[in-house]
Formats: structure tokens, C-alpha cells, sequence
């Protein structure tokens, strides 16, 4: 059993490092000046990264820098590149839309660190947050479904895009192990199933994913959604980002089913406008890909590496695991089945 008082005091040690690690990294930029001493503020919420607030004497900018473990309970080691994918990502779509991604200000590769724009909760609202209160735009749903389906149609089919983003293994490190594979390990009457799943996902090479398009990565601003932590991006399945994001949704009928029926609204209207973009493959293969995706991602946030802490009780739990383990045992599936099926226990839980 791991010494805790050892353990605080690690993280106390690699908490300093990074701090000072920021501030070099301001200087050498000249974002700060080399008598300024900033105010580092930590910023809470992720797991992968240490993020803070800076106030300069310019205003206020954010550093990210990656974290070699998690922050979960489970060993989640992942390599510190990422943040460099996130980088290019957010580079990427700026050139596309520069008003759904945050400004890149400083990139120390060295360090695994950048600095960008800081974004004021005052104005730039945590969509997440937003979904808990029963704010639930169905219209900001829908703009989070129009920006997604362009990012994937501007880089859908392309050689540079596929060269630039050659980030499988990191997506397997990130993704597919912890989600896919570690739930096939804990249900192993579908783990060929899943396996099959996980595999394809591999092989799939279409368009840029972003790899964590959850509520909590998208912020809702005065000019419509801004996206963030898009450590996983690389060239592969763009029907993984859209199941990433409807299965939390999915997850927030369970968790407050007096809200479902606004939730369930705000997924048609999120899947009809992502679906206005979709030029890269027949809708239907497109489908039953994303729905099978779907049915893995769910029970994976009950019983994979990162389950969601907002489903505390048993019933909750079950509900989801039930219902995916239906979902991926159905060899006709396809997103009006799936959200068909999921109504109705909703209705009958």
C-alpha cells in the first residue's frame, strides 16, 4: 500500500517543478517581462493536465502542461506528446474557424507546455455546467453539431492531415485501452464484440479527431462553442468524436431524467446538424458505426478505466450497463434504434 504522506509530498514536488517550468516558459517568450513574477492560479476540472490561470501584467493568459499519470485512481500513464497533438489541433482549426478555439500565444515543446488566451467563466460558460442546471440549449446543441461536422469535412480524406495528426498510438494510450479494451476485460462475454469494435476504430482512418468532445470541453461563449483538451487528436474515426459526445449526453438522462426529454432534444438537433457535413462516406455505414462506438463508449463509462462521477448510485450504474450491453449484442443497430430503446427504458426505469 503506497504511502500516502510520500505520495503528497510527490505531488507537492512535481507541482513546484511544473510552476517553475511556466514561469521560464513566460519569460522566455517575453509574455512576461524578466523582473515580472506572475501569479500562477491553479485551474481545477481535468485530470491530464495542470492548468493555470496567469495574471500578467498585460492581463490574463492560461498555461496547460501535461501530466505524465492521470489524476484518476487507477494507474493512467499516458506520454507527454500529447499536449503537442492538442497544439496542433487547436492550430489546425483556427485555420478553419479561429472563433471555436482558444489563441495559442507560446508552445514549449521542450517542456510540454503551452500558453494560450485565457477565456473568462464570466463569459465563456462551461457547457457541462450548463447541462447539469437544466440549461439546455437545444440551439447551442445545434452549433456544437454544425462546428463539429466542418472540422471533420476540412480534413476528411486528406494526405496532410493523415500525416500530420500520425497519432495512433497515443489515441490506443488515451482511448482504446482505457475505454474499449480495459471494459472488454470486465465483460467478457462481449469482448469479441468490443474487441471487433476497438479494432476497426484502429484501422479507421478518415478524418483530424479531437478524441474528448465532452460537455466539459466545450465552452458556451458570447459567439457560440469553444473547444479545448484536444490532447487525444489524431487521424482516424470521426464517428468516435460524435459518440464521444452524444454518450455523455445519453449519460445526463440517467442522471437527471426529469431533464430527458430536453437532453434527448438537444442530441437530434446536435446529430441532425453534424449530419449537414457528413461528404466523406455513405450516411449509413456512418451510422452503424457511430452507434455501435455508442454502445461501447457507454458501458465504458460505467465499468472502463474512467467511469463518469456523476452516476453514484447502483441503479444508475446498472441502468447504463444493461442497457449498452443490449446495444452491443443487437446486430441491427443503428442510431434510431439505439435512441428508440434508450426512451423507452427511460420511460420504464
Amino acid at each position: 500500500m503506497p504511502d500516502s504522506a510520500q505520495t503528497e509530498r510527490d505531488v507537492l514536488s512535481e507541482t513546484l517543478e511544473i510552476e517553475a517550468e511556466i514561469i521560464d516558459a513566460l519569460h522566455e517568450s517575453g509574455l512576461a517581462s524578466l523582473g515580472e513574477r506572475p501569479r500562477l492560479v491553479p485551474i481545477s476540472g481535468g485530470v491530464s493536465s495542470a492548468v493555470y490561470r496567469i495574471d500578467l501584467a498585460s492581463g490574463p493568459v492560461c498555461a496547460k502542461r501535461a501530466l505524465a499519470q492521470l489524476k484518476v485512481a487507477a494507474v493512467w500513464k499516458a506520454p507527454l506528446e500529447r499536449s503537442l497533438s492538442e497544439v496542433a489541433w487547436i492550430q489546425t482549426v483556427a485555420r478553419l474557424d479561429e472563433a471555436i478555439v482558444p489563441k495559442i500565444l507560446h508552445v514549449d515543446a521542450e517542456r510540454y507546455l503551452f500558453i494560450m488566451s485565457y477565456l473568462d467563466p464570466e463569459q465563456y460558460c462551461c457547457w457541462k455546467s450548463l447541462l447539469i442546471e437544466n440549461a439546455v440549449s437545444a440551439d447551442f446543441a445545434e452549433a456544437v453539431g454544425l462546428a463539429l461536422g466542418r472540422i471533420h469535412a476540412h480534413t476528411a480524406r486528406s494526405t496532410y492531415f493523415s500525416n500530420q495528426f500520425e497519432n495512433s498510438a497515443l489515441f490506443d494510450a488515451l482511448r482504446v485501452d482505457p475505454y474499449l479494451v480495459s471494459t472488454a476485460n470486465v465483460h467478457q462475454d462481449l469482448r469479441e464484440v468490443i474487441c471487433g469494435i476497438a479494432s476497426e476504430l484502429g484501422q479507421t482512418r478518415i478524418a483530424v479527431v479531437h478524441g474528448d468532445i465532452s460537455p466539459k470541453n466545450i465552452l458556451k461563449g458570447p459567439a457560440g462553442p469553444i473547444f479545448l483538451d484536444a490532447e487525444c487528436a489524431t487521424f482516424g474515426d470521426p464517428a468516435f468524436d460524435l459518440a464521444f459526445c452524444l454518450n455523455h449526453l445519453l449519460l445526463k438522462c440517467v442522471w437527471h431524467p426529469l431533464y430527458a426529454r430536453s437532453y434527448i432534444e438537444a442530441i437530434d438537433r446536435l446529430l441532425d446538424a453534424y449530419l449537414r457535413h457528413l461528404s466523406w462516406e455513405e450516411r449509413k455505414a456512418f451510422d452503424v458505426r457511430t452507434a455501435r462506438l455508442l454502445g461501447a463508449l457507454l458501458l465504458a463509462r460505467v465499468d472502463g478505466k474512467s467511469p463518469v462521477e456523476y452516476l453514484t448510485e447502483d441503479r444508475q450504474r446498472e441502468f447504463v450497463r444493461r442497457a449498452a450491453r443490449n446495444f452491443l449484442a443487437d446486430p441491427e443497430l443503428d442510431l434510431a434504434r439505439l435512441r428508440r430503446a434508450w426512451l423507452e427504458r427511460l420511460v420504464t426505469q
